[in-house]
């Protein structure tokens, strides 16, 4: 791993922590939560307070995260929610904490500017043991404090200066001035300075979940479903239907149209389809050559090419389905007849613009793996596992690609594949709907069809 980090593509944008003052804090922080301490003297923290280093000393990943199921943070600076979510079990983590920090920006820096934030995305659940457990979470909300109880505090002392105000004979009441200049020396005026962390809640109804080998929950579309990555019967009973796993394709991609969450990218509006086919087989030959310990050079398009014609009648499916689509744009050939059947299909489509675009295409991902580019926007989790089993001369080439062709644009790389980022109202998740049972599947607009253009 360390070429990606060397490259900033991984542990990129993480938040340094050197200054004896903010170690202090953030051990006084890690003691209150998690009952540890670390005696780093420099490290570097994610948007939770997450640091891989402390993990590493601790032997722990999940020292801020029990049981996988209740993420703890830390907060130094409200810089942090610029930083990346590390080891994520939920795919609604990082936007969670992110928006509360948005929201509060004005409060946290003040009481960052004073002591360590520590805080907890709760929800009613405090083990995972089965998916049925799993699917219980429906709703995480957010409860913070300084260290130090600064909110705590400032409440208390609101609730006593009102009282003082409506009790005639308040003034004369030495114990209630006495505890409100005791309270005030902590949180100063707060009559003039109001200090408060409202509690927030968020709904999750559709997410994403390493748990049980990567589940997909979507229940707040016309026809949920849950997806799994490991074989379905493994699951047991849950509370949701239908079930597939990703070996599902035709349900899967029937599943997808009748919900409208997909499309061609040949159809995406403002998208170089051209360009996006032909970086998807590049990715695809570099696949097959390292499958056959073939050399690819410097793998430029004109070694591959090279390699595409050393396999010929043996190249992939995914390579076929793809040239053929290619042909079709920049040619005018004959229209590809590619179904959900194909090992192509998952590579042409992407996520329409709506509120759960990100976790659509994260699940495409997944079907589609030889795109490693999407993979590593969209799945960063997936895409480390998957770097950890290639060859060196793969990830060399994963690598020095990404660094290219990604790292110095990101949001041009983004907006081009997947279009811009829904705005806020698209992202607001109303209340889940109870889950139905649809009843059998058949293929996406029929086994024979054809994908529209």
């Amino acid at each position: 791993m360390r070429r990606l980090i060397e490259k900033g593509l991984m542990f990129g944008n993480l938040i340094e922590v050197s200054s004896p003052a903010l170690i202090d804090r953030y051990k006084r922080a890690m003691k209150h939560l998690c009952g540890r301490e670390t005696g780093l003297t420099d490290f570097h923290i994610d948007i939770s307070g997450y640091s891989p280093e402390i993990g590493a000393e601790l032997g722990d990943d999940l020292y801020l995260n029990p049981n996988g199921a209740n993420r703890q943070f830390i907060l130094l600076t409200t810089a942090q929610k610029h930083a990346p979510l590390l080891n994520a079990k939920f795919s609604t983590a990082r936007g969670i904490i992110r928006q509360f920090i948005d929201t509060n920006e004005a409060q946290l820096f003040a009481l960052t500017a004073r002591d360590a934030v520590a805080g907890e995305l709760q929800n009613s659940v405090f083990e995972i043991s089965t998916p049925a457990k799993l699917l219980e979470i429906r709703r995480i909300t957010v409860e913070a404090d300084t260290i130090g109880g600064h909110v705590a505090d400032a409440t208390k002392l609101a609730r006593l200066i009102e009282r003082f105000r409506q009790e005639p004979d308040g003034w004369r009441d030495d114990l209630l001035i006495a505890d409100m200049i005791t309270l005030a020396q902590k949180t100063g005026d707060v009559t003039r300075v109001p200090i408060a962390l409202p509690q927030m809640a968020f709904e999750q109804p559709n997410f994403w979940t390493s748990h049980f080998g990567g589940l997909y929950v979507f229940r707040d579309v016309a026809f949920p479903a849950l997806i799994s990555t490991l074989p379905r019967e493994s699951l047991g009973a849950v509370p949701i239907a239908p079930v597939f796993d990703q070996t599902q394709r035709n349900q899967i991609a029937d599943w997808l149209e009748r919900n409208e969450l997909a499309e061609p990218i040949v159809q995406a509006r403002g998208m170089d389809a051209a360009a996006v086919i032909r970086q998807k087989m590049d990715f695809i030959l570099v696949e097959a050559a390292d499958m056959l310990n073939l050399d690819i050079g410097d793998a430029r398009r004109t070694e591959l090419r090279s390699i595409a014609h050393r396999l010929g009648s043996g190249l992939p499916m995914e390579f076929q389905g793809l040239a053929a689509l290619l042909r079709w744009i920049e040619a005018g050939g004959t229209w590809p007849r590619i179904t959900s059947e194909h090992p192509a299909y998952f590579y042409t489509l992407r996520s329409r613009p709506h509120k759960d675009r990100d976790l659509v295409n994260m699940l495409l991902s997944e079907l589609a793996p030889m795109d490693v580019r999407q993979m590593y926007i969209v799945h960063k989790e997936l895409f480390y596992a998957s770097y950890a089993r290639w060859s060196d001369r793969k990830r060399q080439y994963v690598a020095d690609f990404l660094e290219r062709e990604y790292v110095v644009d990101k949001q041009g790389a983004r907006d081009a594949l997947f279009g811009p980022e829904p705005g806020m109202d698209d992202r607001h998740r109303p209340d889940p709907k109870p889950a139905r049972d649809l009843g059998p599947v058949v293929g996406p607009w029929g086994k024979s069809a054809r994908m529209r253009g």
